[in-house]
């Protein structure tokens, strides 16, 4: 059974590491769609941000309306759809086309990662559930963080079409050891959807969204301009800020395999320090971000606690303030991590805008100080109903 189980959770990181690695990996490629379908490189950035609009929507509702299907089918039925649309964005030669062939599998991106996070979580018992999540989300942080450079790689050594190919393989490989591999899972106790959205009724839930939203907009209202940065303020050469964001992918795996940990034992001690850590680290990026040695450091610890941690707890706030309804949690967590990270860039924008490069950590520490506040209201929330552990 255990190993069983061990093989359901890695075939379920590969295919969180797929369906993310489709929606970022294009990211690396918008120089070449660009060229390659005669467009300015604005309008190709319009397969990342429909993308990530289209996934914001669709998370609340998609899971929800899939939730009383076999789970098993309903994740073959994703991965299938991921397939065909890699197929179309690999043969066609009309962007419009592509766009559609982008967004039909972005409806389809939070049923598939709402189930894994689930079926992860209900495949050991409820304490060792956050550990088996963390697990899941390293595929999460590989394809945020490697699906670019990856994607890249293969567009600039061989051609753009067979960097698309990428992204259909894996999904491809996912699907056929989905059929092979992972047992049947029927959905033995359907929840109706007025009861899943009953959820909403809860003053905790929203509070719950808020913080994420607030959580997410602090990590990505810096990350996005990160590049920057690292050219601007701390004047590093291409090849060294290549390295310094690879070190923070890097580290985003290692914060994943600590969040599994500190989730499981005390959950929230962790989400209260989280928010403390995290504004000292940016307080010493905005005092010493011009110095390329601080920098390294601070990026090392910057992406522990940015990058793995952060997804981990997000998914646990959502998903412990609405345990009757799994799969909607999870369609909420994923809605507010996109919503969140909209804002965050948005604001980063505005600062880098109006008062400089060095500026945007504000965008950082400001979320950060507001989702104390939530987070600490969360915690009087709950404490009286002990519905948390520690």
């Amino acid at each position: 059974m255990a190993k069983r189980n061990n093989l359901q959770i890695f075939i379920l990181t590969i295919g969180v590491f797929g369906i993310l690695n489709t929606e970022m990996g294009v990211i690396g490629l918008l120089p070449s769609i660009a060229d390659h379908f005669n467009v300015t490189i604005s309008k190709a950035g319009w397969l990342v941000s429909l993308f990530a609009l289209t996934v914001a929507v669709s998370g609340p509702t998609l899971p929800l309306l899939f939730s009383g299907i076999h789970r098993k089918k309903v994740m073959l039925l994703v991965l299938g759809v991921f397939v065909l649309g890699n197929i179309v964005s690999i043969f066609t030669s009309n962007f419009t086309i592509l766009l559609i062939a982008r967004i039909i599998p972005a409806l389809f991106h939070p049923i598939y990662c709402s189930l894994a996070f689930t079926v992860a979580a209900s495949s050991v018992s409820k304490e060792e559930a956050p550990k088996a999540v963390s697990k899941v989300f390293i595929g999460v942080s590989a394809g945020m963080v490697a699906g670019v450079p990856i994607a890249s790689f293969i567009d600039s050594a061989v051609s753009y079409e067979s960097a698309m190919a990428f992204f259909a393989i894996v999904n491809a490989i996912v699907f056929i050891a989905t059929f092979i591999f992972v047992p049947s899972m029927p959905v033995e106790e359907r929840l109706s959807y007025g009861t899943q959205l009953s959820v909403l009724k809860k003053p905790i839930i929203w509070l719950s969204i808020v913080t994420v939203i607030l959580l997410n907009s602090a990590i990505f209202g810096v990350y996005s301009y990160f590049a920057e940065y690292l050219k601007t303020v701390t004047n590093m050469a291409p090849d060294t800020t290549s390295l310094t964001l690879f070190i923070f992918g890097g580290a985003n795996i290692i914060g994943n395999i600590v969040a599994g940990k500190l989730l499981t034992h005390s959950p929230n001690k962790s989400i209260v320090s989280f928010p403390l850590l995290l504004g000292a680290v940016y307080i010493t990026l905005f005092f010493t971000g011009q110095f390329t040695v601080p920098m390294t450091i601070i990026t090392l610890i910057w992406g522990i606690l940015a990058g793995g941690i952060i997804a981990n707890i997000n998914q646990y706030l959502i998903a412990s303030s609405a345990p009757e309804a799994p799969d909607f949690a999870n369609g909420l967590f994923i809605s507010s991590c996109n919503i969140g990270t909209t804002m965050g860039a948005a604001a980063g924008g505005l600062f880098i805008s109006e008062m400089g490069t060095q500026y945007v950590v504000l965008v950082g520490i400001l979320s950060l100080l507001l989702s104390l506040v939530t987070i600490l209201l969360r915690i009087y929330m709950l404490t009286p109903t002990r519905q948390l552990s520690r």
